[in-house]
């Protein structure tokens, strides 16, 4: 019936509708099918040829009965009727036939509707969609009516009579003009002919999808004229060489080694060798994988590789493989068919019925060989029960054996009516085990050759008693006469479940270690999503041990996939577990499963959203670095973990990088990946994560350094490309340094010492010398500076404490008595290394604590580690030659430079420091006064030696020796010196006990307090108000207080312009912090008489700054609690005063003391008007001042900042 389909156009038309398409529905197949059989059956007797019946259209007469009009679909189906005679029910028509009608009927609005119900259903028909995707079929002239041709030619080739050809658009009237726009009905936006708005971008973008649409359309057609080309390669001639020498191999053609590189590829990904897939992929980088259409076009896609393994067999057989397969063919049935063949007409249509008898045939043979398989399945289920039966009957075992094989001998006569019918469960079970995937590796003939080759599956079925079996169950015989198929029939009654998985499961025991993998594998997967998640790592080792002997990659591949999406997310001790068992893994399987199963497990869960299953990645590349190919652990995981290191947000997955990156930095030997490794780590020390910080320093840095000093790189390229980083920082730092990057380098450095000591060690002249042999020295408990971590410990890297104290031994000989000749690395310290941080400490700013401590712990960490001999003899002498303390530097401009860097506290405090006995103290007691008597003798500025006392008195085990240095300074003869010391003791007081200040600095304080020279007098001001704010002593508390009150009271003391600046300035910064007792009787009330003072004040200068020094102390004080009686006797007076000043000096100043009088004078009438007038007893009143009396003692007891308390009382308020 499809032959007479609209459009089918015959042999003898020669035209091809060019919207007839290849790809048939189901519909179509059906029709083609009874077609065939049809075309059969009417024979020579009908006198109708199959191919005539081909030629036969819509358009001729003789099928539509009409020739002046186009036929209807219904009218088409009539005809066929009638041509199909002998009364048998037509076929129904193919979806594309009768789009096909309408096409040509010009029915375009139906078509059109029958082409969206299409889409809409994804059962796309390519005639419709290449019809309403072309706009030449839509270009017609108004007025001519569908369907029909040019006036004078009724029904013209507008119907496609020349061959079945679709609608011309010429008709007599000429080419048609193009529309303006070019559009199709798929691209109409009937919007844009809307009245309003603006349609040109509009028509434009249809313009512009259409040729696109085009363009696209004709490259996909150059392709396949490509592919057509590429098939034709090979001469004729030389195919013909090919086929008629077989052993001649015909070179490759570009079209097959793509498509069979899509097939390989293919295999790869779905047996999981996705790192095998990536390097191939790279190695063929000009084809692409996910596309079959790029190996070429209009090329149907072949079936996997292992597919057409499979169906090798059905096209290269020997003779004898050819005579079974026709074995399950009755000579009955090929005689039958014979008569068909010898009657069919000798046509060119011959060899196509010839070969539709020949499906039918084989569509038959696969018919009756699925039946007989069914037949001997169950057969073998019979079997399998009679076999239990007598084996409970305790019938001989080789009997039970020997009765299978008559049994499968005698199939046909069973089959034939003795068998029971397959209950459809059976069915579906046996079609489970055939299709099992044991049959892949097991079978290796054809299951439909012999029915004793058996999937594993179900050969595992079968009983285990068989003759090979070493231990044979006997059970007690009954002594009944019951029949064996009645004891079947009752022992069915037994409520036993086979028919379930689990049930299959069940009813069979495992009898080799190879059988319970296979077991446990199959089992597994459904046994983990039951178990609770708190307790799943107790499956851990059952399924490791699967994974490790199941012989199935694809289920060994799911067995690890379920080992790391165990637990959602994993704790501390359960990714522990984990990671033990992959390294088990790893140890057992070896470097190439690790490698091709375990890597692509982590690859995938690198961008996991749960930071805990990404932290199981970082942690599982660094457990499983050592049993990896090197190749690998250089190059993939290398890679894995550097895109972690920077892509991940979570400290503890990049912290957890950190460390298998150290670890991979043990193993890995491929010098190109140096400078990768140098980069990761610079990445690593900027981290902003102190934890990420911590463990660069603990793990990932100790490593790299034990590889840089492999490569030989330590003190070639290491440690002097960060000391250049570190020279870079602070030549462009000069106005602002980047304080944390110095840090990170200078750390990086101090990190370092370990390794470089060690370096020297082993290659010391003496290194060779260094054999434990008798009794070993013993290494002093504070040799070393404490490690950060044991990678870091001298005495690891050099191998065990007993080789490194052998070598310190002989290393300090040597020092001490043979010199460094010829020994380059330690040369390379004294000559190098020293010189240029000694002067980058020069060059760093003196004022910036956070530096100066930074480098003072370097050098006292580095002195340390290379002993007090080498620090004695190399280290001190390059920092004395460029410090030259002697009197005759005093004028010398040099000189006073060098002592007012960096140099002087960092060579006080990470140098002199480094060893603490007598002689070390004496030696730096003695430059800190030389430091001292010459800063001040030339008038230089302080800070290097503020530096000093701030770093030293920031260990309480200084402050002596602090005290002894400065009471030097107080008894010195110069006055300049004295006034130094005065002003060091304010630095020093802070964390100094109060007995040291109650002996040793308020003695010295008092003494410089009655200094001949007022400078000395005024310098010990700070001083004493640092005790009053630090010290909570009532004794020497009143002492001060005494001596702040001579100053201020005394004659002497009363046209000291700087004595009352100092005061002021004291009393603003200790004020808010000191004692509320002392604030208030002796603070608030002596600025009142200084502002008073200063109102009549002549000189506007001085004025003006003790006005602004007042100001500053009084805006400090406001923030405090102040009572209500000295609010109005004091401290109001006092600003009004300063406001005064400022009136005529300062008008910018004046306007915030105004407002902050009227903020004050307001407190005072709100707490007026809150009194409740007459309403409390004598006696309330009494209670109520003695309760504040107490309470004010105790906050004045209080260490708590007065800031913060005054913040409390005003947030009360």
């Amino acid at each position: 019936m499809a032959a007479m389909a609209p459009g089918g156009g015959g042999s003898g038309g020669g035209g091809v509708n060019p919207f007839l398409s290849d790809s048939d529905e189901d519909d179509d197949e059906v029709a083609a099918t009874e077609e065939r059989r049809a075309g059969l059956r009417l024979g020579s007797g009908s006198g109708l040829d199959p191919g005539s019946a081909d030629s036969l259209s819509p358009q001729d007469p003789v099928a539509l009965g009409s020739s002046a009009r186009p036929g209807l679909p219904g009218e088409v189906s009539a005809a066929a009727v009638a041509l199909g005679g002998c009364g048998e029910t037509p076929a129904r028509l193919s979806i594309d036939a009768i789009a096909a009608q309408l096409l040509r009927d010009q029915y375009l609005l139906t078509a059109l509707e029958l082409h969206t119900e299409l889409l809409e259903s994804g059962r796309e028909l390519p005639r419709l969609r290449d019809y309403f995707s072309n706009p030449g079929n839509f270009e017609r002239q108004s007025g001519t009516p569908p369907g029909m041709g040019a006036p004078g030619i009724p029904g013209a080739a507008g119907i496609g009579g020349a061959g079945g050809r679709e609608p011309s658009t010429t008709s007599g009237g000429g080419q048609l003009n193009r529309a303006g726009s070019i559009s199709t009905l798929d691209s109409l936006d009937f919007a844009r002919y809307s009245d309003d708005g603006n349609r040109e971008t509009d028509e434009r973008v249809a313009v512009l999808e259409f040729e696109l649409r085009k363009a696209k359309e004709t490259i996909q057609a150059l392709r396949a004229n490509l592919t057509k080309a590429a098939e034709h390669e090979v001469p004729l001639q030389e195919r013909k060489n090919y086929k008629s020498s077989p052993e001649i191999q015909e070179p490759i053609k570009p079209l097959e080694k793509r498509a069979l590189n899509f097939l390989v590829n293919e295999f790869l990904l779905k047996n999981n060798y996705k790192l095998t897939s990536i390097t191939f992929s790279d190695e063929n980088d000009d084809q692409d994988f996910e596309l079959w259409d790029d190996v070429g076009l209009n090329i149907p896609k072949p079936p996997d590789l292992l597919q057409l393994y499979r169906d090798f067999g059905n096209h290269q057989v020997t003779g004898k493989d050819l005579v079974d397969v026709a074995s399950g063919v009755e000579e009955d049935e090929l005689e039958a068919l014979t008569p068909v063949l010898g009657n069919l007409p000798p046509s060119l249509e011959t060899q196509t019925v010839e070969n539709s008898l020949l499906v039918q045939k084989l569509e038959d043979k696969i018919s009756l060989l699925n039946s007989e398989k069914w037949s001997l399945m169950e057969q073998i289920r019979r079997l399998e029960s009679e076999m239990d039966f007598l084996k409970n009957e305790h019938f001989a075992i080789p009997v039970v054996c020997d009765s299978v094989q008559p049994s499968l001998d005698h199939k046909d006569s069973e089959d034939t009516g003795q068998n029971p019918v397959i209950n459809s469960s059976d069915k579906e079970k046996d079609k489970d085990i055939h299709l099992s995937k044991s049959d892949e590796v097991d079978s290796a003939i054809p299951k439909e050759n012999f029915p004793s080759s058996l999937p594993r599956r179900e050969r595992e079925e079968m009983p285990s008693s068989s003759p090979s079996s070493k231990n044979t169950v006997h059970f007690d015989k009954p002594n009944r006469k019951l029949s064996p198929a009645f004891h079947q029939a009752l022992l069915s009654f037994c409520r036993m479940s086979a028919d379930s998985r689990l049930g299959s499961e069940v009813s069979r025991i495992a009898d080799s270690e190879k059988s319970v993998m296979l077991m446990l594998g199959r089992c597994l997967p459904h046994i983990v999503p039951n178990v609770l998640l708190a307790k799943r790592e107790e499956l851990i080792p059952l399924i490791l041990c699967t994974a490790c002997l199941h012989p199935e990659p694809k289920e060994r591949d799911q067995l690890l996939h379920i080992l790391f999406n165990l637990i959602k997310r994993p704790d501390d001790e359960q990714r522990q577990m984990i990671l033990t068992g992959c390294v088990a893994f790893a140890r057992h399987v070896g470097p190439t499963r690790v490698e091709a199963e375990l890597l692509p497990q982590c690859w995938e869960q690198i961008n996991h959203k749960y930071p805990e299953r990404r932290l199981l990645v970082a942690e599982s590349c660094g457990a499983l670095a050592p049993h990896l190919p090197k190749e690998i652990r250089s190059s993939l995981v290398l890679s894995m973990l550097q895109q972690m290191l920077m892509e991940d947000k979570a400290d503890l997955v990049r912290e957890a990088v950190i460390k298998s990156l150290g670890i991979i930095m043990g193993y890995i030997d491929d010098p190109d990946k140096y400078q990768q490794g140098f980069e990761l780590l610079l990445s690593a020390l900027g981290d902003p994560s102190e934890r990420v910080v911590s463990a660069t320093h603990q793990v990932f840095l100790p490593a790299y350094a034990a590889w840089t000093t492999e490569l030989g790189n330590l003190q070639s390229h290491l440690i002097p490309t960060l000391l250049n980083k570190i020279e870079k920082l602070l030549r462009e730092g000069e106005h602002g340094l980047d304080e944390h990057k110095l840090h990170m380098y200078l750390s990086a450095l101090q990190s370092l010492i370990p390794s470089l000591f060690a370096l020297v060690l082993q290659n010391a002249p003496f290194s060779s010398k260094a054999k434990l042999h008798g009794e070993v020295p013993q290494i002093e408990v504070t040799r070393f500076p404490r490690p950060m971590s044991p990678l870091q410990d001298v005495s690891t890297i050099i191998g065990s404490r007993e080789q490194l104290a052998v070598l310190l031994q002989l290393y300090d000989y040597q020092l001490e008595h043979e010199g460094t000749t010829g020994w380059e690395t330690l040369l390379w310290v004294v000559n190098q290394l020293l010189p240029q941080l000694i002067e980058i400490v020069g060059k760093i700013n003196v004022t910036s604590t956070a530096c100066v401590h930074e480098f003072s712990r370097f050098f006292w960490r580095l002195c340390r580690t290379f002993g007090k001999i080498f620090t004695n003899t190399k280290v001190k002498p390059q920092f004395q030659e460029i410090l030259r303390l002697s009197e005759e530097n005093i004028d010398s401009s040099a000189g006073n430079g060098v002592l007012t860097k960096a140099t002087v506290p960092i060579y006080a405090t990470g140098v002199l420091t480094c060893y603490i006995q007598e002689e070390d103290r004496k030696l730096l007691v003695g430059f800190l006064e030389d430091v001292m008597t010459l800063l001040s003798l030339s008038h230089a500025p302080l800070d290097s030696l503020k530096a000093s006392f701030v770093e030293l008195g920031a260990n309480p085990a200084y402050h002596e020796l602090l005290l002894t240095v400065l009471w030097y300074g107080v008894v010195h003869t110069s006055a300049l010196v004295r006034c130094t010391a005065a002003r060091m003791f304010e630095l020093t007081l802070r964390g100094m006990s109060e007995a040291l200040v109650d002996k040793r600095v308020a003695p010295a304080l008092v003494t410089l307090s009655s200094d001949p020279e007022f400078s000395v007098r005024i310098a010990t001001i700070p001083a004493f108000g640092t005790i009053m704010e630090t010290v909570i002593q009532r004794e020497l508390l009143e002492r001060v207080k005494m001596q702040l009150a001579s100053f201020l009271e005394d004659p002497q003391y009363q046209d000291q312009y700087s004595l009352h600046t100092e005061i002021i300035k004291t009393f603003g910064r200790v004020g808010p912090n000191a004692e509320p007792r002392f604030r208030d009787e002796f603070v608030i009330p002596h600025l009142h008489k200084l502002a008073l003072v200063n109102n009549l004040q002549i000189v506007d200068s001085k004025r003006l700054d003790i006005a602004t020094h007042l100001f500053e102390a009084y805006s400090a004080l406001s923030c405090c609690f102040i009572s209500e009686d000295l609010m109005v006797n004091h401290f109001l007076p006092g600003l009004r005063c300063l406001r005064t000043d400022m009136e005529h000096l300062s008008p910018e100043h004046e306007v915030i003391l105004s407002s902050m009088i009227k903020e004050c004078e307001q407190k005072v009438e709100n707490k007026t008007v809150q009194e409740p007038q007459g309403s409390m007893s004598i006696a309330a009143s009494l209670v109520s001042e003695d309760t504040k009396t107490k309470f004010l003692n105790k906050m004045g007891q209080l260490t708590t900042s007065g800031a913060m308390l005054a913040n409390v009382f005003q947030r009360k308020k």
